[in-house]
């Protein structure tokens, strides 16, 4: 039986190739293919390592060119009077019509694997996820096997070829046309829900994004079963006679019923969820462990809701499908603590009005066009997640990412939805909960260690009896988690302290700088990671001193909302005050930081408050002696600093790009520790382009316009200049340091602490001393700068933890000294300013958690710069941002959101290349599929002529004997 299907199967197929059908076929599949790839959808432009322009338009061309070679399979045999002879031979209608199905089918796998050049070319080219390229492939195999079903049904009614030809079309065009959303927008969304259950290119859409569900699979197969039952039905009616009405009848009832619980079954298996395969890189479709275990953390009812208007833009309707499905995760992953769901606020008036109030749930106005007029819609696109009291709102901007297709079209996706979910969840559900809770989440006691001297100087001896007060009702609270030492360091000869010099680095403090009277007070929170010291509050009262210790207990728990210390420049002011400020802005950067982050922008000239968990300083330039103070009084706490800095710093002029030495302040102190930058810039032949000025003589004029051209100072690190075992890295390929310089760590110095260079240029780096940002293309029309012969990697990014000892330690503190004020004769009853420090006191060394992390850049992250990169047509600026996001969320040991973050692929960008190998590449795949349809069709042939000559002697030995 399975035999005789194969040999049908294999006569149908060599028949394509004996005749130009294949030759045509293949030939046109492989160039329209190709030609969308390289041309319509223009690949290198896009600068994305994926092959969505190979599968955007393969429905459509699967359509048409199935349709070609089905059209003949029956229509043919009916034209020529062959129908009859085949259905009177000893072999079933069923095992005809499976036996050109498969026929069919291998030629269409034969045209998917011409283009099989086009992955592997991609993954040399770029980090490829290969989940979505075997999904987008299984799903054209089972379309194409749709089609073909489709195709033969038809071809069995009709004995013209071109009539089978264009009913064909328009059925499979009809699958595909209801799934799209220039349809599927003039409905509702629950009506268009059914539409995309019938349609194929809903189905394809869901698995070329590399998930394998039950309910696509199913659906091809119920699709090209019918048709296959229905192309079965037509040729046995051919057999029937007037006398079997009654056996006849029955047939076409079991056939009904067939296709109808075949066709019905497509809405009860729509609904199973929990059948599928993921195959994408990191399995970014499926709700990682991360997400199920803050799930699992939720005690009160969460309430996850989507409003979105059932009309909407056309390219947000696809979108929809996505936020339901993932909804539906959460909701499964709650354990019944979970509710989530989606509604339109138009249908109800007094719930529109209550959200557009209590949420600021607004509907956004939408450009939407027919093919007569342009219009305006409003609708709802947005999230509110929300426990208990607290609630987080993202609206449309936050949820999807929009990237040009061609030249005039668009590709809209949303972002990372899990990401932007779960950082909205643990915002409401860490954010604003209180320390109470820390202790019922403490896996182990924690112990405070309170160093205090009993001779204290007079403003302390009432807050030491806060201080102990305070203590008492923590421990209280704790359901002893919590308890508490007090020991005077002073006592016994001074043994203790002695040894929390050595092992906390604690100095005895003073009361003024010239007071000698010393004594201390200090608190370490001990537990089996690391110490916490908790500093002295600004307010030496109950409330300073709980806000100090919540800060602390906090730091003991992942996942609470953390405090992130930003130093950023000071706005110069214009001489002209209608003049727009020129200075460098990091607004884009702050908008990210505080989606996950409280954000306080902080003076280094005051001590760095204890609420403060990192500190993150943006192109730091001329600090004082008092802020380098206590910048290293919070490293010897065993904070994490991250800095953003450079030697050089570049500013826009109309002249072009001007580039000055700059001096942060920090250039002693960072030697200290062994961090130094080398001199000069620099430059990468590896980079990212540049949007240059480039004047052309046209007709005697000079026109001056924007091309993109080489631009080394732009250093693009990827591949072996990215350390992937870093978190940091998590989910990026590639990160662009605008004008960096080079690091040096001095290993004697670091010895003893951890040192990972995490960026590096690439062995095609070299550095510019006398360097000028503005690029000399006549001389240099390359690279636009002058290339010296030593070429190497240089590190451009690093962090150092472990313990530092404090670079004042032994230094004179005179700058600490109070500034008396100036008395203004004006105004005698002004009030004087308050000290700048209560207190002296240095911490001498750090605890091993204490780390830097340093960025040789003053620039990466500044608006102007990633403006300017995104004038590429890319979205990869924005893993400067992704990267800073990580080494935060890294560093405040909150790596839960690092790994959700790091599961969006929308960062694999393409590696930097020149016109010439863009264009070795377009042309190998070209001759790649010539070759390989050639090598098909000679294959074919060889094994034809073999057959004939192994039948021809079989003849000559029958004729012999």
């Amino acid at each position: 039986m399975l035999s005789r299907v194969l040999k049908i199967a294999q006569k149908e197929f060599f028949s394509f190739f004996s005749s130009p059908i294949a030759y045509i076929f293949l030939g046109t599949f492989v160039v329209v293919s190709l030609y969308n790839f390289f041309w319509v959808d223009k690949f290198f432009a896009r600068n994305i390592a994926d092959l969505r322009p190979l599968f955007h338009s393969l429905p459509l061309l699967l359509l048409f060119l199935v349709s070609a070679i089905t059209m003949k399979m029956w229509s043919e045999e009916k034209k020529m009077g062959t129908l009859e002879f085949l259905l009177t031979a000893p072999v079933r209608i069923w095992e005809l019509v499976a036996g050109k199905f498969f026929a069919c089918l291998v030629l269409v796998a034969c045209g998917l694997v011409l283009t099989f050049s086009l992955p592997v070319m991609v993954a040399n080219l770029g980090e490829l996820d290969w989940g979505p390229v075997i999904g987008a492939y299984f799903g054209s195999f089972f379309l194409a096997a749709a089609y073909i079903a489709i195709g033969l049904f038809v071809s069995s009614r009709s004995e013209n070829q071109i009539v089978s030809l264009i009913i064909s079309i328009l059925t499979c065009l009809v699958f595909y046309l209801i799934g799209q959303t220039s349809l599927t927008s003039l409905f509702s969304t629950s009506f268009a829900e059914f539409l995309a259950i019938l349609s194929t290119s809903d189905h394809f859409d869901s698995i070329s994004r590399g998930v394998i569900e039950i309910k696509d699979l199913y659906y091809y197969l119920s699709l090209t079963a019918i048709f296959l039952i229905l192309n079965v039905f037509a040729l046995t009616k051919v057999k029937w006679s007037q006398q079997a009405k009654a056996k006849n009848f029955q047939f076409r009832l079991v056939v009904v019923l067939i296709i109808a619980n075949l066709l019905i079954a497509n809405f009860w298996v729509n609904d199973i969820r929990s059948i599928r395969a993921d195959l994408t890189t990191g399995h970014i479709h499926t709700l990682s462990d991360s997400t199920k275990n803050l799930l699992a953390q939720v005690k009160e009812p969460l309430l996850i809701r989507a409003y979105i208007s059932n009309t909407t833009h056309p390219l947000l309707m696809p979108l929809i499908p996505q936020i339901k499905d993932t909804l539906e995760a959460y909701q499964n992953a709650g354990n019944g603590k979970v509710n989530a769901e989606l509604i339109d606020p138009k249908d109800n008036p007094e719930l529109e009005e209550e959200v557009g109030r209590r949420f600021n749930v607004k509907p956004v106005p939408l450009q939407v066009s027919d093919r007569y007029q342009a219009s305006l819609v409003s609708a709802y696109f947005d999230l509110v997640v929300q426990y208990g009291d607290k609630f987080e709102t993202l609206n449309f901007r936050n949820l999807i990412e929009v990237n040009p297709v061609g030249d005039t079209g668009v590709d809209v996706k949303l972002k990372n939805l899990e990401y932007d979910l779960s950082r909205a969840v643990k915002k409401v559900l860490y954010g604003f909960q209180d320390v109470e809770s820390i202790f019922a989440n403490l896996k182990e006691k924690v112990v405070m260690k309170a160093y205090i001297s009993s001779r204290l100087p007079k403003s302390l001896e009432a807050f030491k009896a806060t201080t102990l007060a305070k203590l008492e009702e923590t421990k209280v609270k704790s359901s002893d988690k919590f308890d508490y030492q007090v020991i005077d360091p002073l006592a016994d000869g001074g043994a203790v302290a002695k040894e929390v010099l050595e092992k906390y680095g604690l100095q005895p403090m003073v009361a003024s700088l010239f007071d000698q009277n010393q004594f201390y007070f200090y608190l370490i929170l001990e537990n089996s990671d690391l110490p916490i010291n908790v500093g002295l509050p600004e307010e030496l009262n109950s409330e300073g001193l709980q806000k100090a210790l919540d800060a602390a207990f906090k730091r003991l728990t992942p996942g609470f909302l953390k405090t992130v210390g930003l130093v950023m420049p000071k706005p110069a002011q214009p001489a002209n005050p209608y003049q727009q400020d020129t200075g460098k802005q990091f607004n884009f950067l702050y908008e990210s930081l505080s989606a996950n982050h409280n954000i306080r922008n902080i003076e280094l000239e005051v001590p760095v408050s204890e609420e403060i968990d990192l500190l993150l300083l943006l192109a730091p330039k001329d600090l004082s002696q008092k802020s380098l103070f206590n910048l290293d009084n919070f490293l010897m706490r065993g904070g994490t600093i991250i800095l953003s800095t450079s030697p050089y710093q570049t500013q826009a002029s109309p002249g072009g790009i001007m580039m000055e030495n700059v001096k942060s302040g920090m250039e002693d102190w960072l030697k200290s520790y062994g961090i130094t930058f080398k001199e000069g810039v620099v430059l990468d032949e590896r980079n990212e382009p540049f949007p240059a000025p480039v004047k052309r003589d046209v007709g005697g004029y000079l026109v001056e316009e924007i091309q993109l051209h080489n631009y080394p100072p732009f250093v693009d690190v990827r591949g072996e200049g990215l350390a992937k075992e870093n978190l940091f890295l998590s989910g990026i390929s590639q990160v662009t340091l605008n004008w960096p310089s080079a690091l040096e760590i001095n290993p004697d110095l670091n010895k003893d602490r951890e040192v990972h260079e995490f960026l590096k240029s690439s062995d095609k780096s070299w550095l510019l001393q006398k360097f000028n940002p503005n690029p000399d293309y006549q001389r240099y029309p390359e690279l636009g700068f002058e290339q010296m012969p030593e070429l190497r990697s240089y590190p451009i990014g690093a962090t150092v933890q472990g313990t530092f000892e404090s670079y004042f330690k032994g230094k004179p503190l005179d700058f600490l000294k109070e500034q008396p004020a100036a008395v203004d004769p004006n105004k005698p009853d002004a009030p004087k300013p308050a000290p700048l420090d209560k207190f002296s006191a240095l911490i001498e060394k750090s605890p091993s958690s204490a780390r830097i992390i340093i960025l040789g850049s003053n620039e990466f992250l500044a608006d102007q710069t990633l403006q300017m990169s995104s004038m590429s047509g890319s979205t990869r600026y924005t893993n400067s941002i992704t990267l800073m996001q990580n080494a935060i969320d890294t560093s405040l040991e909150d790596p839960a959101l690092v790994e959700i973050r790091g599961r969006s692929n929308f960062a694999r960008t393409l590696d930097p290349m020149s016109a010439g190998q863009k264009m070795f590449w377009e042309y190998f795949n070209y001759v790649f599929a010539l070759v390989l349809l050639i090598a098909i069709g000679v294959g074919l042939k060889i094994k034809a002529s073999r057959k004939s000559i192994w039948q021809k002697k079989f003849y000559l030995q029958s004729e012999s004997n």
